[in-house]
């Protein structure tokens, strides 16, 4: 069956979603125009809204609406310490974790060479100035143990010790309640080489 051209269109352009392939894309469009319109309506004016109005934060460049978010103007947070983080998902995520009250650096993306990512498609320049901020006193830094985070982090490790300001990883190995039988080598591997004393 082939579709109107803008039915087409659509289907692709719903394809831009992370996890959608083309069988759902065609699913959503034809909900979305068949028993959604409202919601299609809906969706498209609030999309077109947050287009037009939700920016980066000139302080960490997490996405907002304002020239700075709600982290980086809230009163009682360490300012000492600047997580970095690859996107703002990952700030949710620390967030409800409860155990973190510094602040973020997003770079939005991370180094990959392969794919013409290097440090000024992520502007790094950004977060030289960043952390040559009296007040940042450590930086974490908060990036996945993928071959793209490792190349990141090396490179953040060198604008930091330039700078001499001291950096630190999160840890990364055996998640909690779960069993060694279960865990992959590579993980056991780093939790066992990064382990600490008790």
């Amino acid at each position: 069956m082939s579709f109107s051209p803008l039915l087409a269109e659509l289907i692709e352009a719903l394809r831009c979603l992370p996890g959608v392939g083309p069988k759902s894309a065609q699913r959503m469009a034809l909900h979305l125009l068949d028993r959604q319109r409202d919601g299609a309506g809906n969706l498209a004016e609030t999309l077109t809204k947050a287009l037009e109005q939700v920016g980066r934060c000139q302080s960490c460049r997490t996405l907002c609406e304002t020239a700075h978010c709600q982290i980086c103007t809230a009163g009682g947070r360490d300012a000492s310490l600047l997580c970095v983080v690859a996107s703002p998902i990952d700030i949710l995520a620390i967030e409800q974790s409860g155990q973190f009250n510094g602040k973020y650096f997003v770079l939005n993306g991370l180094l990959s060479p392969l794919d013409g990512i290097g440090p000024e498609t992520l502007k790094l320049h950004e977060f030289n100035q960043r952390i040559a901020d009296a007040q940042v006193q450590e930086i974490i830094l908060a990036l996945s143990p993928t071959v793209e985070g490792e190349a990141t982090v090396q490179y953040l490790m060198s604008l930091a010790r330039e700078q001499s300001k001291p950096i630190s990883r999160i840890a990364f190995g055996v998640p909690f309640g779960g069993e060694l039988e279960y865990v992959d080598s590579h993980t056991l591997s780093h939790a066992l080489s990064s382990r600490q004393l008790l």
